[in-house]
């Protein structure tokens, strides 16, 4: 069984920007440590190969005006 590597796209972040523009959420049955909050596409590509795991990319809801993140 491979392992699953769960990231969303950041909120923050406009089109065009040279900024990384994933965040890690979890990882399921693999061992890996990951000490960075934000990941390039082709960085998370090259872990994905590297680890055997397979990368899910989860949808973020966007947020209505006037609310905020739940804590």
């Amino acid at each position: 069984m491979s392992g699953k590597i769960f990231v969303r796209e950041r909120r923050k972040i406009e089109q065009g920007e040279k900024k990384p523009r994933f965040r890690v959420l979890g990882v399921s049955g693999i061992d890996l440590k990951i000490y960075v909050k934000h990941m390039r596409n082709k960085e998370l590509a090259q872990l994905a190969e590297a680890t055997g795991a397979e990368i899910v990319y989860l949808k973020a809801g966007k947020e209505k005006e006037g609310e905020g993140a739940a804590a």
